[in-house]
């Protein structure tokens, strides 16, 4: 068997692609609400870098059911990223489910990955301007 081929993506960078219906209304809300400017443009497209990992957001007709997370931000100090987003605006989820509830927009999760040398992690979650999901999260010691 040809190992190389199932190792083709493992040295890649992945980019996650958010769409937007309304492009300068996502400009602005990443903007105000997040402090974010794209670091890059096109036609139809916007490109955000943090961390040294790249995002974009793209021209779509369709739209995210925001039903899930679709991109996320570790932090450091997660009442600290949490106040400073909701200064910008941010409107935090507020989640109510067996084994995941939030106390002031931030919800304690039991585990985390053993690499991350974590026991578990905090997270809290909110929408963008075109209704995707976003989470930022910090691991816990």
């Amino acid at each position: 068997m040809n190992t190389h081929g199932m190792n083709i993506l493992a040295g890649a960078r992945p980019a996650t692609r958010l769409p937007a219906q309304d492009l300068d209304r996502a400009r602005r809300f990443y903007r105000e609400q997040l402090g974010l400017e794209p670091v890059d443009e096109r036609p139809g497209g916007l490109l955000y870098r943090c961390g040294g990992v790249d995002f974009a957001l793209f021209q779509s007709a369709g739209a995210s059911p925001g039903t899930f997370t679709q991109m996320g931000w570790e932090v450091d100090d997660i009442e600290a990223a949490v106040s400073e987003l909701r200064r910008r605006g941010v409107a935090f989820e507020e989640v109510d489910l067996p084994g995941l509830r939030t106390r002031d927009g931030i919800a304690e999760i039991d585990g985390n990955y053993p690499s991350k040398g974590a026991r578990g992690e905090r997270g809290a979650w909110f929408r963008d301007s075109e209704g995707n999901m976003l989470g930022i999260g910090e691991p816990v010691t």
